[in-house]
């Protein structure tokens, strides 16, 4: 149900919704959670110019998640949450490349050994656009889903922004000649949900790079020939290499802990709502998935 009462700002006289974290206007916090005394969580008063570049912005994401979040939420059109999907592609890509460096074919044409790292960096490329936009858009819903029970996370966004594909514009005339973001920077542009959620996944750029290394090194070789007959069992013991156990375990606790984290800031930054009570449903789900999606796979049950 959405609020009837409304609270004012003390610095900049803007009317807020009374179960608002921070003035929409002007960025002052009108409740201070003991969450936000780890610097992951504190709140930015900062006022906001400009969008930072998007490669700061993923920096960011690494280095201060909360100050990359409350950039994005200022100007969501920017958010660079498709090109982390593209770049988490192209690693995968890449990974792929990891993969077939452990073929070693043998008899094959000059020409053959190009054409099938291409073949193998494109499928790859490929399949991690598709499972990363899936999976993607997947998690965003669960999430946004326990952010509804947790927040009213849907219904704070229809109030303050009308919608994903409708704007709510506060009139000049309502809002303080004191405020910050005067004409309602704020409110006067769509959600974006999905494209500012998207950032979430940065930590998988990270974790890819690192996959990639491990696929490099710890992967035995097998030896193919060209030109003759091929043994699927051959590739044994690249696929029962325990290697698999190290990478599904890096993945499921990025899933488990990591992306919960950065969701838990996206929500919060959207919808002006508890930090505390996002993370505990972000994170709940986000055990979930790992569980489900990696522990309960046959490299673990054996």
């Amino acid at each position: 149900m959405a609020s009837t009462t409304t609270y004012r700002c003390p610095r900049c006289g803007n009317e807020n919704r009374a179960d608002s974290y921070v003035c929409a206007f002007c960025g002052k916090r009108l409740r201070i959670e003991a969450i936000e005394n780890f610097s992951i969580f504190k709140r930015i008063e900062s006022e906001w110019i400009n969008p930072a570049p998007w490669y700061l912005k993923i920096l960011w994401l690494y280095i201060k998640p909360n100050r990359a979040f409350w950039d994005i939420n200022h100007k969501r059109s920017k958010a660079p949450g498709y090109k982390i999907l593209l770049l988490n592609a192209l690693l995968y890509g890449f990974l792929g490349l990891a993969f077939f460096s452990h073929f070693n074919i043998m008899n094959s044409p000059p020409f053959a050994p190009l054409l099938f790292n291409l073949s193998f960096f494109l499928a790859f490329f490929l399949f991690g656009m598709v499972f990363y936009f899936i999976f993607g858009i997947v998690l965003i819903w669960l999430f946004s889903k326990g952010a509804n029970y947790a927040v009213d996370f849907s219904e704070r966004l229809e109030s303050r922004f009308g919608g994903d594909e409708e704007n709510e514009k506060y009139r000049e005339a309502e809002m303080s000649p004191f405020s910050i973001y005067k004409g309602g920077t704020l409110h006067q542009q769509q959600a974006y949900k999905k494209k500012m959620m998207f950032c979430a996944f940065a930590p998988f750029l990270l974790i890819n790079s690192l996959e990639i290394i491990i696929a490099l090194i710890a992967f035995p070789s097998v030896p193919i020939n060209y030109t003759g007959f091929f043994d699927p069992a051959i590739l044994d013991p690249i696929f029962n290499s325990p290697t698999w156990v190290i990478l599904h375990i890096i993945d499921a606790l990025t899933i488990a802990i990591w992306v919960p984290l950065l969701i838990t800031l996206s929500i919060r930054e959207l919808s002006n709502s508890s930090t505390y009570r996002v993370l505990i449903s972000s994170i709940a789900i986000g055990v979930i998935v790992a569980v489900l999606f990696y522990f309960l796979r046959p490299t673990f049950l054996g």
